[in-house]
């Protein structure tokens, strides 16, 4: 089969949920004119992006179009890397989340991530990692709440029936998709109003990314999801928004369009992005 003849089916486009399961303080995101740098080196240029709250976007495009730094920035991880730099705004509902006085505890509780590897805390058992993130925040709660909150983020992240009689067992000896339903439990836990997954499927196997995505199409209508992927067919399945990166002879990343999934696939309106959902290049 040629290349071009490559097609990537495209679901029904997906409408975010409405009555007593959708979180109403779910969060709009918005990135304005942001361009960032490593040292020197311009790695994004000019990026202005708005996700919809209770909804996913996915971020798609090449290796090194800046995708993941994208999506540090999101939650102010990218201040964190040495010789690091930042120019533009990024607002959660509309509140610059780099302005002088906002705490970055308080942002990373209300802006998670989930990374492409599994990370749960190796000498944490199931339970503890959940909860984890209370600490880090300052939140107290009672022991029988903590129980609650475990149970709940657990069947949240679709792992509760797997783990329910081991939850003093470690983290780290679950399976990697497990692994990964734990951190989303993690984060979960603290009430975050976006969820922001950087490639959250790649190291895993069929099975355990389609429980993956089934977890993310339960919490779409609970926050707000941006999620990174070089998988065509489950930015496809998953989001409801896209935007593609590309960086070009050693220009920074930009986005070349966004816009809904389906017409950003069906009917783009840039021929670069033609070529690459349909695996022409990338």
């Amino acid at each position: 089969m040629a290349v071009d003849d490559i097609a990537i089916e495209v679901p029904a486009p997906r409408t975010p949920s409405v009555g007593p399961e959708t979180r109403p303080d779910a969060a709009r995101l918005e990135a304005v004119e942001v361009s960032a740098w490593f040292g020197d080196t311009q790695v994004l240029d000019d990026v202005s992006l708005s996700v919809p709250p209770a909804s996913v976007t996915a971020l798609i495009g090449p290796s090194g179009c800046g995708k993941s730094t994208f999506l540090r920035i999101l939650n102010r991880m990218h201040e964190s890397v040495l010789g690091a730099k930042l120019a533009g705004e990024v607002l959660l509902d509309g509140d610059d989340i780099y302005a002088p006085g906002h705490r970055l505890t308080d942002v990373r509780r209300q802006i998670g991530m989930v990374f492409q590897k599994p990370n749960p805390f190796p000498a944490m058992s199931i339970a503890d990692n959940v909860a984890a993130g209370l600490a880090l925040t300052s939140t107290k709660v009672s022991k029988a709440d903590r129980a609650d909150l475990v149970e709940s983020n657990l069947i949240r992240a679709g792992l509760w029936d797997e783990v329910k009689d081991r939850l003093t067992r470690p983290g780290a000896a679950l399976s990697g998709g497990q692994q990964q339903r734990l951190c989303i439990a993690r984060a979960l836990a603290v009430q975050p109003k976006v969820l922001l997954m950087d490639e959250p499927c790649s190291a895993l196997d069929p099975t355990s990314t389609r429980r993956i995505e089934d977890t993310i199409e339960e919490l779409r209508s609970q926050v707000t999801i941006v999620i990174v992927t070089h998988n065509m067919q489950q930015a496809a399945r998953v989001s409801e928004q896209a935007a593609f990166f590309l960086a070009e002879q050693g220009t920074p990343g930009a986005i070349v369009e966004s816009g809904p999934t389906e017409s950003l696939f069906d009917n783009p309106r840039d021929p670069r992005t033609a070529d690459y959902v349909h695996g022409r290049f990338g």
